[in-house]
């Protein structure tokens, strides 16, 4: 079973890209994040024609949340209890092939000490007290997503420039052990123990940040002990972070694909 999880940066602006993506990989599951439209405007229609079924989760011009299944996603739940920020569409679930999926898109957070920064905490102190409440560890369960928080320093090009600010303070670092603690394991750093750097995700549109390595893992894809031990392999496609003529500007995040054996 492969699994796709991708922060598009605008479903409309990507389409091109993400159909290419299914066209020639043929994943069972795609997670996407911050496809930035309302449910209405989710250009289900197009993926239907390639085979996929579509669950949705969206806002107009920011934020949403979004599942393709070849087979139609199940007991979909949008958004979740005690949200801190219940406007923002941020959270989905669904049960696919047998397994609770979620795709996520956490706060951003813009910079340590801002009111987004503070919410960005309580949000996922709210979604790990969620998740404790509504899933057992015990369960097949794949939370995939962007995170916005490196988990550690082999996650990020520059630990020194990087440390104490947004996306690898350690308030943040805390709040996600403590979601890992519940019983998730982190699949791409399990398939993936060297002492780093990378596998990157994501690279600043800005500075030339992709050419010069400039590079973050906030893409993760979390899972308990059954997926964990299903999970053959996590690699990033960084040729989706390239410009490609006939497919568009790329968005500043390269999918995270995850492959589970067969049950």
């Amino acid at each position: 079973m492969e699994i796709i999880t991708w922060n598009v940066n605008s479903v409309r602006a990507r389409l091109p890209r993400v159909a290419a993506l299914l066209a020639r990989r043929q994943p069972d599951l795609v997670c996407l994040q911050e496809i930035k439209v309302s449910p209405q405007d989710f250009p289900a229609a197009e993926f239907a024609a390639l085979g996929y079924a579509s669950a949705v989760h969206g806002q107009e011009g920011r934020n949403g949340v979004a599942m393709l299944a070849r087979a139609a996603p199940a007991d979909v739940i949008r958004g979740f209890d005690a949200d801190p920020a219940p406007g923002q569409a941020r959270v989905l679930s669904a049960t696919v092939a047998g397994m609770r999926v979620i795709s996520v898109y956490v706060v951003n957070g813009q910079a340590v000490g801002t009111p987004d920064y503070a919410l960005k905490l309580r949000w996922l102190s709210a979604f790990t007290s969620w998740l404790e409440a509504t899933q057992r560890p015990g369960d097949p369960l794949l939370l995939a997503g962007d995170f916005n928080i490196a988990p550690d320093d082999r996650d990020v090009y520059d630990p020194d420039g990087w440390r104490g600010r947004n996306l690898c303070s350690e308030p943040e670092r805390e709040r996600l052990a403590a979601l890992l603690s519940w019983g998730l394991t982190d699949l791409t750093r399990a398939r993936n123990p060297g002492p780093g750097p990378g596998p990157f995700t994501f690279w600043d549109y800005r500075q030339g940040a992709f050419h010069r390595g400039w590079g973050l893992r906030i893409d993760l894809a979390l899972g308990t002990a059954s997926v964990a031990a299903r999970c053959t392999a996590a690699v990033v496609d960084r040729d989706e972070r390239k410009p490609t003529a006939g497919v568009g500007k790329p968005s500043d995040h390269a999918p995270l694909i995850i492959t589970l054996a067969p049950v």
